[in-house]
């Protein structure tokens, strides 16, 4: 899978209620202030489409899979992180600033992620390689990012088969659950883009699209949703599939989603799956 390869690639941290806590991250955020309570604490670059001087250089490799996650060398625990990665279209003004982000569709998302203490930025969990990153084949197409529009049917799950058995990682969530969404989400991350500083865990980010060139289009992943409680405790280890899964809740029930995974038969009508082998 290369078709977002000249994409940005973004993602939101603390923009579910409790993940960062279940991730051990809330230490890598003390001293990052935000205006309102509830709001994201900031942006992370997972993917940058050419070199930048001041960012690490890992970060040009391409780490999008839609059927695989590669476990890096280095004995590190590695988790999951269920989420919804919009595609969107990036409009600037005359001062090279973002003026506008238009979400166009959205999908089933892995912000696969290195669980260890220490890290210097968010994006040194984000991306080890190539394969470290999991986007659905399927997108939905967004009519309209706004309350009343077709996100507002659908929830995420996600699921870790392991020899043979099924459990579920993330809880099961509207995607209304989000705390910072549709239009609110959209003013901030323009905000975020253009003000987002060289700050604790947190990256100058139009530094970094400036000398990309202006991307026209970004993957923006918008935050990882809660875990069950044996999400919170498991790492993937060979062998593990991930089942990573937004459904219209009004046409399908959690219990649908699971006979469908159990039989390998998928309403992809009602469905973006992202279905993830990890190996080493």
């Amino acid at each position: 899978m290369q078709k977002y390869k000249d994409f940005l690639g973004l993602g939101i941290a603390g923009n579910f209620a409790l993940h960062l806590a279940q991730a051990g991250e809330l230490e890598d955020f003390k001293d990052v202030i935000t205006h309102d309570e509830a709001a994201p604490k900031g942006l992370f670059p997972f993917y940058l489409p050419l070199s930048v001087k001041s960012a690490k250089e890992i970060l040009t490799t391409y780490p999008l899979s839609s059927s695989t996650i590669k476990l890096p060398s280095q004995n590190v625990n590695i988790q999951a992180e269920p989420e919804v990665a919009l595609i969107c279209d990036l409009t600037y003004d005359s001062n090279n600033k973002i003026s506008k982000i238009t979400p166009t569709h959205f999908s089933a998302y892995n912000d696969c992620s290195i669980r260890i203490a220490g890290a210097s930025k968010i994006s040194d969990k984000k991306n080890w390689g190539a394969n470290s990153k999991g986007i659905s084949d399927n997108l939905i197409k967004i009519d309209n990012f706004k309350s009343g529009g077709v996100m507002d049917n659908y929830s995420i799950c996600s699921f870790l088969k392991r020899d043979g058995e099924l459990s579920a990682y993330g809880e099961d969530v509207a995607l209304l659950g989000y705390s910072y969404f549709y239009e609110k989400l959209s003013n901030w991350i323009v905000n975020q883009l253009n003000t987002q500083e060289d700050f604790g865990p947190l990256e100058p980010l139009i530094e970094y699209i400036l000398e990309c060139g202006n991307p026209s289009k970004a993957i923006i992943s918008i935050g990882a949703t809660r875990y069950t409680p044996y999400g919170e405790s498991t790492f993937l280890k060979d062998g593990d599939e991930l089942f990573v899964i937004l459904y219209n809740n009004t046409i399908l029930s959690l219990k649908n989603i699971i006979e469908s995974i159990k039989n390998n038969t998928f309403d992809y009508s009602n469905i973006s799956l992202l279905k993830q082998k990890v190996v080493i």
